[in-house]
């Protein structure tokens, strides 16, 4: 139990403090104890109040046309997602998590340097949708779709309003599909209640050091443990995949 604390309190405080990233953090923390399976639809429940709290915070700065879009594209993407998550071997699951992880971790790290940057064009906001909801319904991770509403907002409040939005409808929707696809058990509900107070407390820290903090130190250090994670995900389970092949 201490390992879903710790892994609920770091996860939702950096949600709080940059607007994603938690799903990464909590599944990287997690997946050296449980497997994918298990944790995603906890961490989905989790995530769920979480991102009303964020919209609504942010409100003012909701734009119809950045997160209705993106929602569309992002719910086309769940289903595959979802059945991936239901159907392949978890050691394979997460050595993709980690590749996933670390590509992310340079994605975002090139972009904080100004060395990457996205065309905000309809095709591209096509491939960023789909590719996201495949990890959303894969692993809940939006972090791509991060990477493109961070090019398309003004501020961080901006930026926290709509990716919140379109976390909340592709929530709802992988809420209905994992229930009906029975990935959601009594017992991930239980998990998903007992962690709940700690999910509120490690937000609202991350929403006032977001006010304290130096925004590009925090994403620095978000990028590099990211990285850090993807890497010992991926050699913890390709000794497993190995091993089955053989």
């Amino acid at each position: 139990m201490l390992l879903w604390i710790i892994a609920t309190f770091s996860a939702f405080f950096v949600k709080g403090l940059c607007g994603f990233a938690n799903t990464l953090v909590f599944t990287s923390i997690m997946g050296f104890g449980a497997n994918n399976v298990a944790i995603s639809p906890v961490e989905l429940m989790l995530g769920y109040p979480a991102n009303f709290i964020l919209t609504w915070k942010n409100r003012k700065r909701l734009d119809p046309k950045v997160f209705i879009p993106l929602a569309v594209l992002v719910l086309a993407g769940c289903i595959p997602g979802a059945l991936l998550l239901k159907n392949v071997n978890a050691a394979f699951i997460k050595v993709v998590f980690g590749v996933v992880i670390i590509l992310i971790g340079a994605e975002m790290f090139l972009r904080e340097q100004g060395r990457l940057k996205f065309k905000e064009s309809k095709p591209v906001l096509a491939i960023i949708g789909i590719l996201s909801g495949i990890l959303c319904g894969l692993f809940g991770v939006g972090a791509l779709l991060a990477a493109y509403v961070g090019r398309v907002t003004e501020s961080g409040d901006e930026f926290k309003a709509n990716i919140s939005a379109v976390f909340i409808a592709e929530n709802t929707f992988r809420l209905i599909l994992y229930s009906v696809m029975g990935i959601i058990t009594l017992e991930g509900l239980k998990q998903a209640l007992l962690l709940m107070p700690v999910v509120i407390g490690g937000l609202l820290l991350g929403i006032w050091s977001s006010k304290v903090l130096n925004e590009k130190t925090v994403k620095h250090l978000v990028i590099i443990l990211l990285i850090a994670s993807g890497v010992a995900l991926i050699m913890l389970n390709a000794v497993q995949i190995f091993s089955i092949c053989g």
